[in-house]
C-alpha cells in the first residue's frame, strides 16, 4: 500500500505557527472530501499541541519540532505526528477538567489537551531515545449539519 507522509520541521517557536498552519491546510487542501469543518478542526488541535509544545517542552533554547502528515490514498483518515525532544510530556497523563464547575472553579491548565481529546479519533503519545512522540489520528469528510 502507498503512503504519502510529508514532513515539516520547525523551531518550537509561536513566531513559527502560521508555517506549521500554511503545512496542514496545504496538505488537508490536496485531500479529497475534505470539509471546512475539518480544517478548523485540525487547525485547532496543531494550535494546541504546537502551542504546549512552545510554551513548555524548551527550557532555554528553543529546539525543533518535526510534524509527519499522513494520508493514505482512499483512506477516510489522516494521521499527524509531532516530535521534539524537549522535557517528557505525556498530555494523556493529564487529569480530565470538570467542564461542569464555573469557570472560576476550575483548576487552570488542561482544557485544551480535553478539546484535543474530544476532537481526534484517537490520540498516542511515546517517549522513544529522548523524544516527544505525539500522534493523533482524525476521520475526515464527516461534516455535521
Amino acid at each position: 500500500m502507498c503512503t504519502n507522509t510529508r514532513k515539516i520541521c520547525v523551531k518550537a517557536d509561536a513566531q513559527n505557527i502560521d508555517e506549521v498552519f500554511d503545512f496542514i491546510g496545504g496538505e488537508l487542501a490536496d485531500i479529497e472530501g475534505v470539509c471546512r469543518q475539518d480544517v478548523l478542526k485540525m487547525h485547532m488541535v496543531v494550535d494546541e499541541i504546537f502551542s504546549n509544545i512552545t510554551n513548555y517542552a524548551y527550557e532555554e533554547e528553543a529546539g525543533d519540532v518535526i510534524i509527519s502528515f499522513n494520508h493514505e490514498p482512499g483512506s477516510d483518515c489522516i494521521s499527524m505526528t509531532f516530535t521534539d525532544q524537549g522535557r517528557p510530556y505525556n498530555p494523556m497523563e493529564e487529569v480530565v477538567p470538570d467542564i461542569n464547575l464555573p469557570a472560576g472553579k476550575r483548576k487552570v491548565g488542561g482544557l485544551g489537551v480535553f478539546m484535543v481529546r474530544n476532537t481526534v479519533d484517537d490520540i498516542h503519545y511515546e517517549n522513544m531515545d529522548g523524544s516527544n512522540i505525539l500522534t493523533i489520528t482524525k476521520r475526515i469528510g464527516q461534516e455535521q449539519d
